[in-house]
């Protein structure tokens, strides 16, 4: 049972003595009572990837109910709701032990500059701790919480879990919101993870991650492109910022110079190296154009082998340069489709023309995925995303982002903040709009664990329900679906401009003896109250 390591926890904090780890300590009767509601969550069948594990946040980070104080008492506030890194903690199944010590303001990699006391080291107390997190590291050293939020903007993450012997994550910054984290340098913070394994540590970060936000570069202009191709380009890339990832201009110059060396420079000399003498020997049998290619090679000086190198090397860094600001290209695969007889026409104008954004890849070293994304006059069109050379596993999740999605409406448990919006998040579901219902329905509170609205449309005196429209890709939305309990079900809720979308209704039945908030107006407004 969660209570009884609850109560394995406090008795561990008792044998350790060691009283500078915690700013606050939550009363043990509280956290209790906090595992009876958690085992009824999991009970219940709701997923919770960190069921049972007990967590401990450094002191500037925001834990409703506790003073919020960086270290400084005179600095203390009592804020009103938990930091998003500390409620996506609890929403997973989390138990928040209490705040932890650090260098004051996150000032230190030491652990020692704090009106609480220094935070000695775990293994041999006369060492430091390591800080700014030093807290936060020693509670899991120590066997107190399995899990601990610090941060680090400098080391204060890395530090402190080198010098205890346990695992520290710093996140790419930006990857976890640092709302309601008091700023070191804002700029630069990441709300960082300690555990002892990489598989734990690995686990919450999932956890805590915000979906979305790749970023994807684009061409100011992508050049000349087959008729309709250029728009279907546009709403390709329009599709991907819908879907949650940030566009931003790049500048193409030094990939489009890189592929032209592929056939223009020294290059093509590999070419006759792998089979010029058996063209040369066998012309009779060789396509007309492909002996020219080859055979044109051959005297090449040597000499423009190593120019070509020295230049190919310099356009790698600038595309790396460009690569390091975006997650990946986003490009027209080739720039049109001809038809047999345009090819005919000019074999080796239009076999250059389709290897404008394809060329550059392997001189370049990079990763390179094909989409289809439409049709165009009725025939295939597709896109290309570009990255950095192992980026595989990265743009293939960024085109798993933008498959087919389905939107749904939620109106309680659900929503951004609440206890089972991870539900969401975990199956790539993101925020597209809070709204309100057509005032077609009535909303009820039912007498469920976690606690749930059930909305019910109704003839008359029907009223707007506050809600929010979120979209899923269709097998998340199917397995998200599978996992809805009774009395809820997923039906089609008519929302205030008149479309329709899939949400959550309740079966009538279960409305007995449930009281009707619809004079509120929606789910968070009850709750308030």
């Amino acid at each position: 049972m969660i209570r009884e390591r609850v109560h394995a926890a406090y008795r561990r904090i008792e044998l350790v003595d060691r009283p500078e780890i915690w700013v606050d300590l939550r009363p043990e009767a509280e956290l209790s009572a906090e595992a009876d509601a958690l085992e009824a969550r999991y009970a219940a069948g709701e997923p919770l990837p960190l069921y049972g594990r007990l967590a401990a946040v450094k002191g500037n980070i925001d834990v409703a109910g506790l003073p919020t104080t960086a270290g400084c008492p005179a600095y203390a506030y009592e804020p009103g709701t938990d930091a998003p890194v500390v409620a996506r903690l609890k929403a997973a199944g989390a138990l928040v032990l209490g705040t932890t010590n650090l260098d004051q303001f996150a000032t230190g990699l030491v652990g020692t500059r704090s009106p609480h006391g220094a935070v000695r080291n775990a293994v041999d107390p006369a060492y430091v701790s390591g800080g700014s997190s030093s807290g936060s590291a020693v509670a899991v050293a120590l066997g107190i919480a399995d899990l601990a939020l610090g941060t680090d903007t400098a080391g204060s993450g890395r530090v402190p879990a080198a010098f205890n012997g346990i695992v520290g994550l710093k996140p790419t910054p930006g990857l976890l919101p640092t709302n309601g984290v008091v700023p070191a340098c804002a700029s630069i913070d990441c709300v960082s993870i300690f555990a002892r394994t990489v598989g734990e540590a690995e686990l919450a970060l999932r956890c805590l991650a915000e979906e979305g936000a790749f970023r994807i570069g684009v061409p100011a202009s992508p050049g000349p492109l087959q008729d309709g191709w250029a728009e279907a380009y546009a709403a390709a890339v329009a599709r991907y910022a819908a879907a949650g990832a940030v566009v931003t201009t790049v500048d193409l110059s030094p990939f489009l110079a890189a592929a032209r060396l592929l056939y223009e420079g020294s290059f093509v000399a590999e070419r006759y190296t792998a089979v010029g003498e058996f063209v040369e020997k066998h012309r009779d049998h060789v396509d007309p154009t492909v002996a020219g290619i080859i055979t044109a090679a051959r005297d090449l000086p040597a000499h423009r082998v190593f120019a070509d190198q020295a230049e190919l090397a310099a356009f790698k860094r600038e595309a790396d340069a460009v690569l390091s600001t975006v997650d990946a290209l986003l490009l027209p695969t080739t720039t049109g489709h001809p038809t047999l007889a345009e090819v005919a026409a000019d074999p080796v104008g239009a076999n250059a023309a389709l290897g404008r954004y394809t060329n550059f890849a392997n001189l370049l070293g990079l990763s390179a995925l094909a989409v289809p994304v439409g049709t165009v006059g009725g025939l295939p069109f597709g896109v290309m995303l570009v990255g950095p050379g192992h980026a595989d596993a990265k743009l293939a999740a960024l085109a798993r982002s933008v498959e087919d999605r389905v939107r749904l409406a939620v109106v309680g448990a659900h929503l951004r903040g609440q206890p089972l919006n991870h539900e969401l998040t975990s199956r790539g579901g993101r925020f597209v709009a809070a709204t309100e219902t057509a005032p077609e329905y009535r909303l009820h509170a039912l007498a469920t664990t976690p606690p749930k609205p059930g909305l019910v449309r109704v003839a008359e005196d029907g009223v707007a329900i506050k809600a929010e429209v979120w979209d899923l890709p269709v097998a998340g939305f199917g397995a998200f679906v599978a996992a809805v309990p009774a009395p809820l079900a997923i039906g089609r809720v008519r929302l205030a401009d008149g479309s329709e979308v899939s949400g959550f209704l309740c079966e009538p039945a279960a409305l007995a003896g449930a009281e009707d908030i619809s004079a509120k107006g929606g789910w968070l407004a009850h709750l308030r109250s």
